[in-house]
C-alpha cells in the first residue's frame, strides 16, 4: 500500500478510537464524573442548536456577499412552522411542510 493509503486508514483509526472514548466515556464513566449543573442546563439545548445548524443552510441558501434566497423550501418551512404553532402536532408538521413543498415545486416562479 502507498504511503497515502497508510495515511488516511491511520487517521480513520485514530478518529474512531476518539469518538469510541468520547461516546462511550461518559456512560462509562459518568457516575464517577458528574457534570456540573450548568453544563447540564446548557446540554438541553444540544439537540436543538445541532437541528437548527442543519435546517437553516438547506431551508435559506446563500452565498458569501449574498443575501438568502426565499425558495420554495424556506415557504414550505414556513408553513410547517405555522402548523406547529395551531396544532402542537409534530407528524403534522412533516405532513404539512411535505405537501406544501410537493404541491408548491412545480409552479415555483424561480
Amino acid at each position: 500500500m502507498s504511503e497515502t493509503n497508510w495515511y488516511v486508514l491511520g487517521a480513520i483509526g485514530v478518529l474512531t478510537v476518539c469518538s469510541l472514548l468520547t461516546r462511550a466515556g461518559y456512560m462509562v464513566f459518568g457516575d464517577y464524573l458528574p457534570l456540573p449543573e450548568g453544563l447540564r442546563r446548557a446540554l438541553r439545548y444540544a439537540p436543538a442548536a445541532a437541528l437548527t445548524g442543519i435546517i437553516v443552510p438547506e431551508v435559506l441558501p446563500w452565498q458569501f456577499g449574498t443575501l438568502p434566497t426565499l425558495d420554495v423550501k424556506a415557504v414550505a418551512a414556513l408553513v410547517a412552522v405555522a402548523l406547529y404553532w395551531k396544532t402542537r402536532n409534530g407528524l403534522l408538521v412533516i405532513v404539512g411542510g411535505m405537501v406544501a413543498y410537493w404541491l408548491l415545486r412545480p409552479w415555483w416562479p424561480f
